[in-house]
Order: C-alpha cells, then structure tokens, then sequence
C-alpha cells in the first residue's frame, strides 16, 4: 500500500473539496458490485468521494473494508463523506492488435 506524507494528505484533501461523491452505500452495505465500482473509479480517478450512509461504527467498519480490499488509502473522513486514495499503477501500453490478410493476400 503507497502511504501518503503530511503534503501529500494537505494537497488531497484539498483536491477532494471540488469532488462529488461518485459512489453511494446504501442500506445494502457494501456488495461486490459497489467494490467493483470503487476499484474503477479509483483506477480512472485515484482520488475518490464516497459517501456511505450508515452508523457510525458500520461506516467504520466500511471505510476499513473498502480500504484493504481495494488497497487504498483513507484521505479523510466527515460526516457521511469518506475521501479514499489508491496511487495508479503504471500499466504496460497495450499491444498493437496483429495485421491480419484479407482473403485477397492483402493487409
């Protein structure tokens, strides 16, 4: 898991403020499908709103388990909004699909 210094944390916590929650826990808890969708969004964003709406020893419970599943970071943390950060990992480019022959010999 990447740790973020006391910058790094001042810098996204100020980033987070213009972000909208892009992924709600309801009563339903946390299922495989909303994990699903934070790992995209952490893959695509990094830096992620949550918002979960539960008690406070449930939404606890949530932030941990969303936090070891997906190997991210808690940001921060008010109210019913949980900030969560998991640094991209470097993806090798993908390969160029083959050339392919037409039937006519070709490309």
């Amino acid at each position: 898991m990447y740790t973020v210094n006391a910058e790094q944390l001042k810098q996204m916590k100020t980033r987070a403020h213009e972000l909208k929650p892009v992924i709600m826990i309801g009563q339903a808890g946390l299922t495989e499908a909303v994990l699903k969708e934070i790992e995209l969004a952490l893959d695509t964003h990094e830096l992620i709103k949550v918002k979960i709406r539960a008690e406070r020893d449930d939404k606890k419970l949530i932030q941990q388990q969303i936090c070891s599943d997906t190997k991210a970071e808690l940001i921060q943390s008010i109210g019913q909004i949980s900030v969560i950060y998991r640094k991209k990992t470097e993806q090798a480019p993908k390969k160029p699909a083959p050339h392919t022959r037409r039937r006519d010999g070709t490309h």
